[in-house]
């Protein structure tokens, strides 16, 4: 709700240049806020400061995904509440951060929660639901702040209505299950049965689950993050954050962010007509996310991916070349580019990072590599966020469209080459594939015979 409010309600009398420059501060501070939310959310719980605090996660590994998940949605409601009353600018930042911490902690725990829970046959259709959710909020945002903006009571009832979603989170979370593996793992084995139970898995299945996470278990090491800089392992790290960067610097939030802007740029004359453009993108994104939930367990991940980077670069191309011969009176043709770039996005990238990054990582490291996709992922939205402006007026409104589809070739580029296909895998065979990757990489001998 933050990006279209500030479009309309603030510096509206100012040129584009400078109006863009008002959202940009808003939102590297929104960004900053969800980095340093992810951040803390890593963080040891412990009394001394220690070097592996940064990548070493232990909120949901020692509290669990469903209580970590309760306490998240706490933040949120009290957060919620205390920015809609929040009677200086400095305390509604200080609320915004906050509640960055809370949003940057649940982008990590809830695929890993989703992916835990959910059968292998229906792993990528649950885990794409998460960011069905995420882009339905965003489409919904812009609707009520329409509705809001009809009304004249300014911007506190757009953040006291975030109330309603999280109590829902709250409430929800005590009657759904833990994840079976969480309580495998610690040891608690007649809670994990009972919990597969209640998801409805077959005496079977459950004892199919049960054997596999207990032959990972039996792999299992200390858990630590240097583990995941072993030979395999650090092959699947390098999937998940190459995945986490690229979902960002192919431009997506660059677009989302900045989306009312560009279309008035384009002459799109008032702000709200800009933001009412910018809404029928976030229904794109609904829509296609939908659809790729529905396809991902059939098509794979692998060709959804691929699919998407040569579809989103070549949006990107024809915005750069619009803006390169003149935008003005093009707003339809750029809504048509637009929403074609957000249908690939929704098909590819958006849904598929959150599920690879939690689906690739073995058991015993899953919380951890997780965690460290999802911080990459917002350090890079970080970094898109803070760059555009100074790419816009370094290269133009065509050339910084122009250097995100380059990043798009990189991105299909890495994919063809590293990214494994992980339809209809387990979550062990999965972690056996890795294994599988380090035995071919060879391994030094302490010595040699002459």
């Amino acid at each position: 709700m933050v990006r279209p409010a500030l479009v309309r309600d603030r510096r509206r009398e100012q040129h584009a240049r400078g109006e863009v420059g008002d959202v940009f501060d808003e939102l590297s501070r929104a960004a900053l806020g969800q980095m340093l939310g992810d951040l803390e959310r890593n963080r040891k719980v412990e009394p001394t400061i220690d070097p592996q605090w940064l990548v070493e996660p232990r909120g949901d590994e020692a509290l669990g995904r469903k209580r970590m998940l309760k306490i998240l949605a706490v933040i949120f409601i009290a957060g919620s509440l205390a920015t809609a009353v929040a009677p200086t600018y400095g305390f509604f930042l200080s609320c915004r951060i906050i509640v960055g911490f809370g949003f940057g902690a649940t982008g990590s725990v809830v695929p890993v929660y989703l992916s835990e829970v959910a059968p292998a046959n229906l792993r990528g259709r649950i885990v794409t639901f998460n960011q069905i959710a995420i882009n339905f909020g965003i489409a919904l945002s812009y609707w009520v702040n329409l509705a809001f903006a009809a009304t004249g009571k300014g911007w506190r009832p757009m953040f006291a209505v975030a109330v309603i979603p999280s109590a829902i989170l709250f409430l929800g979370m005590f009657i759904t299950p833990e994840s079976p593996a969480w309580l495998a793992s610690h040891g608690r084995w007649d809670a994990a049965r009972h919990a597969l139970q209640r998801l409805g898995r077959k005496p079977v299945e459950i004892e199919q689950e049960l054997n596999s996470i207990r032959r990972a278990g039996e792999l299992k090491e200390k858990r630590a993050w240097r583990e995941l800089l072993r030979p395999g392992l650090r092959l699947a790290l390098v999937v998940a954050v190459g995945l986490a960067f690229f979902q960002q610097f192919i431009g997506i939030n660059a677009v989302i962010y900045y989306a009312p802007i560009i279309f008035q740029n384009a002459g799109v004359s008032s702000a709200n007509t800009a933001i009412l453009a910018t809404s029928l993108v976030g229904v794109v994104n609904v829509i296609f996310t939908v659809v790729a939930s529905l396809i991902v367990d059939k098509f794979g991940r692998r060709p959804l991916l691929l699919w998407g980077a040569a579809v989103m670069t070549i949006s990107l191309v024809a915005l750069g070349t619009i803006f390169a011969i003149g935008p003005n009176k093009a707003g339809y043709f750029i809504l048509l580019v637009l929403s074609l770039y957000i249908a690939a996005f929704a098909l590819s990238f958006g849904p598929l990072f959150g599920l690879m990054s939690a689906e690739i990582f073995p058991t015993r490291v899953r919380a951890i590599g997780s965690s460290i996709a999802t911080f990459a992922n917002w350090v890079a939205n970080l970094l898109v966020s803070i760059t555009f402006l100074s790419l816009v007026n370094a290269l133009g409104q065509s050339g910084a469209f122009w250097l995100y589809a380059t990043m798009g070739v990189l991105a299909f580029v890495f994919c063809q080459r590293l990214v494994p296909e992980t339809k209809g895998k387990s979550l062990e065979e999965i972690e056996h594939y890795w294994e599988e990757q380090e035995q071919r990489v060879p391994t030094p001998t302490s010595g040699s015979k002459s």
